[in-house]
């Protein structure tokens, strides 16, 4: 799956602003490459993996390898910056932190990832979980079928 590129925006400088402070308060250096990692990590609008990224990256500078990508994708999940997602195909995909929850929708045949929010379903869980007596801190919900265009 090829992620799809937007153009610069606020929220991938605010990105990298944060990341910066995160690198710093690291001790690690801000490079011209980490900073064009993140923002072409941040103007992607689908979940992205390793290779998909590395290919944006180069796009822009032929010099950035595989290995600087992952560890600075590491590094953003470390600074709570971004997330890592797997959907059992055996792939890490990453998506910047969001500040509203959503859930995922995922195409088993050609592997699109729709994201959705429905308070309805939001509260079942939250009424489920307090019905066992339990509290809710976080949770993940994916749903497994095929999309409109695999039908």
């Amino acid at each position: 799956m090829t992620a799809q590129k937007t153009g610069s925006t606020d929220a991938s400088d605010h990105l990298v602003e944060e990341f910066r402070a995160f690198l710093g308060k690291e001790g690690l250096k801000a490079t011209r490459q980490r900073d064009l990692i993140v923002r072409v990590f941040a103007d992607c609008k689908d979940h992205i993996g390793v290779e998909d990224l590395v290919q944006l990256v180069k796009q822009q500078d032929a010099a950035v390898g595989y290995a600087t990508v992952y560890r600075t994708l590491k590094l953003l999940v470390q600074a709570g910056l971004a997330s890592v997602r797997h959907f059992g195909d055996g792939f890490a995909r990453f998506e910047p932190r969001h500040e509203e929850h959503h859930d995922h929708m995922i195409c088993e045949k050609c592997g699109t990832i729709a994201e959705f929010h429905n308070e309805k379903i939001e509260e079942l869980q939250e009424e489920v979980v307090r019905s066992r007596g339990w509290t809710l801190r976080r949770h993940r919900h994916e749903l497994y079928g095929l999309c409109p265009n695999c039908r």
